[in-house]
């Protein structure tokens, strides 16, 4: 199993290499057929090593680890292990890459750098594996970075303004999270000397109350939370998903945003396992992600962006399973396995549902759902794989989606009346899911559009066929003509991920209940007690009262207040959300580049003018100048010496002489170019450039001094 781990991990890293050399970097769009068929093979073969992987780990066990180790510098090695949880995860991951992986090779068939997303797309996917395999945190933060500046290549892959914009909020959320988040990693080993996942357990079980262990925590929190798409530093979701390639998003939405949530529950299992005033924080700050993305969907119009909302608000259900968590203490065997399904379900539903936008918008060249209205109206198959992700998210009884929810809700009202504020904010955030999930589903799949040519266009192509307009000759002689173009590819990865969707929901007591019971050691749970009930009628209640909910929101307010009239005459959908209520621009830009830039630069003149003033103190006090047996004009001892001496040698000399005239003062000449060095010298000594060598002169110095000892 140790080799299988390996190979596992290093597999990624090689096949984009193989791929980016096969896909033909030099060709200016498009990618060689032998690079798109080399990337499913390499996908597919990584899927098939995660599954033995995971077959080998469920024989022995979720309980037993199977671990490996890589030397490194300074003592600092690398550490992985592969349990119950992990193993279930990386399966998910590598299914997802797999038909990401069939969809892309479609996708990307008339567009620019394929061979770099290729390259990226599996380099993203080893670091990721590995992030979830990692032992220590040492291991997780290195992989983890190293995901986020790959992963920054799929949203910046277009090259557009809107994108390399939605690239640079990403990349600036992610290092600024990844700088806080080693913070606490040095706060962590500082308060007990390790980062191995397993023994922070033991450590932190008596210091609960340590200051440096809640610093540590939250500084981890921040960069994990960053990664997950929690409020406050969800700011990058909704703005890289509709920017990135469909094959991207559903990986950026259904994975990536996982390893935060991954992070946060070390953080919960290992440090505060059963804390209730970290469950607490967690459940905080899940009630407001899960309410602000499902608002933030509801207003969208844009098919890719109300997803990535939606992403959002379903991270939010998770953090409100892991701060259940806390509170329930050791009765929390609920929210446990709500957490754990949950987090299977969104992952395999949002492959789904974007795969599904990618489709649509190799199709119909638009993400506007005022622009692809109608498109799906004679696509029955289409039309069934997104209701089946549609109705899952929703919480539709019989739908994977309805348990994980069920599970969660039961933890809230297992807890007490207490939370009954968190229990409506909970059904009302279900309603608001099925709201924007049927307006997405009637505006695409049962409306006309407004233009009688193009929905005409959209009805004469199929499910995974579309119509393309392609020119035969050149210059006047040159035909249009309008050509059939199939996604046999695509066909693979939408009908595989919604049955595979399906076939997990149907069954929970076959499927769910299972896996979810071989993660539980992960969690800390000893077992999970009683089987649930899924379908008894108090836990249809909760469905239910969301199901109303959502028909009122849809109906009551989508209908009539998201709708005006369009141009021609007919109905549109509006984005009534205000513009100015953006939080990146309202908050982040402004403090991050006009307000903290301001203060430092007042704290550090301030900083200077002390400095300063001290110098000139000192030098007027202790550091005064002893007193000269005679005062000189200018200059110093040794400039006026050895000025005196060239003086004597010039008179004595002649061909020092300039045409007769008197000779030069060369104590006068020295005292100057005295003055000039000693300008120089100041004007390096305050620049900010010769403060920074020093600083990596001694940086070096002090890393050569530890890899010598």
């Amino acid at each position: 199993m140790e080799s299988i781990l390996m190979i596992t991990l290093l597999l990624p890293f090689l096949s984009g290499l193989l791929v980016y050399a096969a896909a033909d970097p030099r060709r200016t769009a498009g990618a060689a057929p032998l690079g798109k068929w080399l990337a499913v093979f390499c996908g597919g073969a990584e899927f098939v090593l995660l599954s033995v992987l995971f077959a080998g780990q469920w024989t022995v066990g979720g309980d037993t680890a199977v671990s490996v180790s890589f030397d490194g510098i300074c003592g600092l090695g690398m550490n992985f292990a592969s349990d119950g949880f992990r193993s279930v995860y990386c399966l998910v991951a590598g299914f997802m890459w797999m038909m990401s992986a069939f969809l892309s090779g479609e996708y990307f068939e008339h567009h620019e750098h394929t061979a770099r997303f290729y390259l990226f797309f599996f380099w993203t996917e080893g670091a990721t594996l590995a992030v979830f395999l990692s032992a220590d945190l040492f291991t997780t933060f290195l992989f983890f970075e190293m995901m986020s500046l790959t992963s920054y290549v799929w949203v910046a892959q277009e090259e557009t303004k809107d994108a390399l914009k939605a690239a640079g909020t990403y990349l600036a959320v992610a290092v600024i999270g990844g700088l806080v988040m080693l913070m606490g990693i040095f706060l962590l080993y500082v308060e007990f000397g390790t980062l191995h996942m397993d023994r922070l357990a033991d450590l932190a079980a008596d210091r609960t109350g340590s200051v440096t262990l809640w610093a540590a925590a939250l500084c981890l929190l921040v960069g994990f939370g960053a990664k997950a798409g929690a409020f406050p530093l969800h700011i990058w979701l909704p703005k890289a998903h509709p920017v990135a390639p469909a094959p991207a998003s559903a990986l950026l939405s259904g994975i990536l945003t996982k390893t935060g949530i991954y992070g946060i529950l070390l953080i919960s299992c290992r440090l505060f396992f059963r804390d209730a005033r970290w469950g607490n924080l967690i459940l905080c700050i899940g009630v407001l992600t899960m309410f602000g993305g499902a608002l933030l969907a509801v207003f969208s119009i844009d098919l890719k962006r109300t997803l990535a909302c939606s992403s959002m608000s379903q991270i939010g259900f998770i953090l409100v399973g892991i701060g259940m968590q806390g509170l329930l203490g050791e009765e929390n065997a609920l929210a446990v396995r709500g957490t754990m399904l949950h987090m299977i379900n969104h992952s395999l539903i949002k492959l789904v549902l974007f795969s599904i936008a990618g489709v649509i918008y190799m199709g119909a060249h638009a993400l506007d759902l005022n622009k692809i209205r109608g498109y799906g109206r004679k696509k029955p198959l289409l039309a069934a794989c997104f209701l089946a992700g549609a109705l899952s998210i929703a919480g539709i009884p019989l739908f994977s989606g309805y348990v994980s929810k069920t599970l969660l809700h039961e933890a809230i009202v297992e807890y007490g009346s207490s939370l009954r504020t968190v229990e409506w904010i909970f059904l009302l955030s279900g309603g608001m899911t099925l709201c924007y999930m049927t307006k997405l589903f009637v505006s695409i799949f049962v409306e006309r559009n407004e233009d009688a040519a193009l929905q005409a266009a959209y009805d004469a192509s199929g499910s995974f066929v579309t119509q393309r307009k392609e020119t035969i000759g050149k210059g006047k002689k040159g035909k249009t003509r309008t050509k059939k173009v199939w996604y046999p590819c695509s066909a693979i990865a939408v009908v595989g991920s919604a049955a595979v969707l399906l076939v997990w929901g149907l069954v929970p007591g076959l499927t769910m209940d299972p896996v979810s019971d071989f993660t539980r050691n992960f969690f800390g749970l000893p077992e999970f007690g009683h089987q649930v009930r899924y379908f008894a009628l108090e836990n249809l209640k909760g469905a239910g009262i969301s199901i109303l909910i959502g028909m009122a929101l849809y109906f009551g307010f989508v209908r009539t207040c998201l709708m005006g009239t369009s141009e021609q005459g007919g109905r549109e959908y509006r984005n009534l959300w205000p513009k100015w209520m953006d939080l990146e621009n309202l908050v982040y830009r402004p403090v991050l580049l006009r307000i903290l830039p301001t203060l430092s630069a007042i704290l550090c003149r301030a900083a200077d003018s002390l400095v300063d003033t001290l110098v000139v103190l000192l030098r007027k006090t202790v550091y005064r100048d002893s007193p000269l047996p005679y005062e000189l004009p200018e200059g110093d001892t040794f400039t006026h010496a050895v000025g005196m001496t060239m003086n004597r040698i010039s008179d004595f000399v002649g061909i020092f002489r300039k045409n007769g005239g008197e000779h030069k003062n060369y104590v006068h000449v020295l005292a100057l170019k005295r003055e000039q060095l000693q300008e120089n010298h100041k004007i390096i000594g305050r620049s900010l450039s010769f403060g920074l060598l020093l600083f990596g002169i001694g940086l070096g110095l002090t890393l050569l001094y530890l890899i010598w000892q």
